[in-house]
């Protein structure tokens, strides 16, 4: 790479502002959360709400019944790469 430390500081300034942007849109989500299911216009956009029910497995509830052997049988691995980049300390970040 011909510029890391470019490249490491642009990532974390984008991260910077999708943080804001996702702060944002949770406020704005919060302010039509009022609205009955339906579809709303705005000048650019359209608003769709509906509702509906999702089921989740209780997975502790699963652990309690099922042996560890079997879990471990039926658990699969995955390799998993993480790049994870934060603001070093004593530094602003750039607006």
């Amino acid at each position: 790479m011909t510029n890391l430390t470019q490249l490491i500081d642009d990532l974390g300034s984008l991260k910077a502002q999708i943080a804001e942007l996702l702060i944002r849109e949770k406020q704005l989500k919060a302010s039509l959360d009022e609205l009955a299911p339906g579809a709303y216009e705005g000048e650019q956009f359209r608003l769709s709400i509906s509702e509906t029910v999702r089921e989740t497995l209780d997975m502790e509830a699963v652990r309690e019944k099922l042996s560890p052997q079997f879990i471990r049988a039926h658990t699969r691995e995955t390799p998993v790469r993480t790049l994870k980049v934060v603001a070093r300390n004593g530094k602003k970040l750039a607006a």
